[in-house]
């Protein structure tokens, strides 16, 4: 089992102790660094710059929003801080949700899946340089020819040589038909809230996907990457009290009503009553009693908690579900060395 330091996305300021955590990850023998973007801090600078204290570790984006720019941009990123480097660049991609979509980016936000598949596409085109680029797709045309066109466009082809053709491109998806186009069209799935309870559902969603003509990879050779809080400690109960309201925000707050895919995401888990109780108690601004009625078994569900042979076990249910990598928030060094030590991750350099 890998594991990746998840950064995630800054609050009101960067975190103080980001590039402590980075350069202790590194040499406890993580696997990689990931960093996110919402509404406020995006996800490539942190790799650049605190990636460029590391050597080994990959650099990956959990994820970087399609809408938040072209996917020719998005392509010059990621070949860039491929370049700077050494070949460690992961593009980690998602769709977000229409709130951010359309109101912080403003942009539409249907047909997602049709969305991505042609982000995708151009982004390979870009990274392949086998010819200029060309979209004649409904939504990411090249060149474009819309309204307000001056009929000028001409295809391109990359100036910098990108270091790797085949960068790994990963998709975060949470619904089936989207997980299913993740394991058509990509190299990973960037997994939120995976519960090994329910592989098999997850697996069916991936089997229709591998089985499509022209899907790019089999099972044996797609990356799952899950994020899972890992904690040890020999107090279970307060840290699953810790993370219960995180998990209340994204089912009950971070969404919009009717269209929140976290929540549907733990309906699908059968928290059907409990999502129902969040979803209702944070919309009526009682917060604090949406955090009380998330139930203990839906953190257990998606968080591995307890000492250090607990969580090895526990690690190794993960990866008999067929997870490939953890990623992980640490709140500080300790947190993270931790971890380290439990699964002797530094034995594995």
């Amino acid at each position: 089992m890998r594991i990746g330091l998840q950064l995630g996305y800054w609050g009101a300021a960067p975190p103080p102790n980001a590039e402590e955590l980075v350069l202790e990850a590194e040499r406890a023998g993580f696997d990689g660094i990931f960093a996110a973007e919402s509404w406020g801090s995006d996800a490539f600078t942190p790799l650049a710059w605190w990636g460029s204290r590391t050597s080994r570790v990959r650099l990956g984006t959990s994820v970087a929003q399609i809408a938040a720019r072209s996917p020719a941009s998005c392509a010059m990123h990621a070949l860039t801080l491929d370049h700077l480097s050494g070949g460690r660049c992961v593009l980690g991609l998602g769709v977000s949700g229409p709130q951010v979509v359309e109101g912080w980016y403003g942009q539409p936000f249907a047909k997602p899946l049709a969305r991505t598949r042609e982000y995708v596409e151009i982004v390979r085109q870009v990274l392949a340089r086998e010819a200029p680029v060309r979209n004649d797709g409904t939504h990411h045309r090249l060149p474009y020819d819309g309204p307000g066109s001056l009929g000028l466009g001409k295809s391109l082809r990359s100036i910098t040589h990108p270091l790797r053709a085949d960068l790994p491109i990963w998709l975060g998806a949470e619904g089936p038909r989207n997980v299913a186009q993740t394991a058509e069209i990509a190299d990973g799935w960037l997994a939120v809230y995976y519960s090994p309870r329910v592989a098999g559902m997850y697996e069916d969603w991936l089997a229709e996907g591998f089985a499509r003509p022209g899907a790019r990879r089999s099972r044996g050779e797609f990356e799952i990457a899950a994020s899972c809080q890992i904690v040890v400690t020999d107090d279970p109960p307060a840290e699953r009290a810790r993370l219960k309201p995180s998990l209340a925000l994204y089912i009950g707050g971070m969404g919009a009503p009717g269209m929140n895919f976290h929540a549907e995401l733990f309906r699908r888990m059968d928290y059907g009553s409990a999502v129902d109780d969040v979803v209702r108690l944070f919309a009526a601004g009682r917060r604090e009693e949406a955090v009380s009625v998330v139930p203990d078994e839906m953190v257990e569900d998606v968080a591995i908690i307890g000492d250090a042979e607990a969580v090895r076990n526990r690690v190794r249910e993960w990866e008999k579900a067929g997870v490939g990598t953890l990623l992980v928030g640490c709140r500080d060094v300790e947190h993270l060395l931790g971890i380290a030590g439990a699964l002797g991750l530094a034995d594995e350099l």
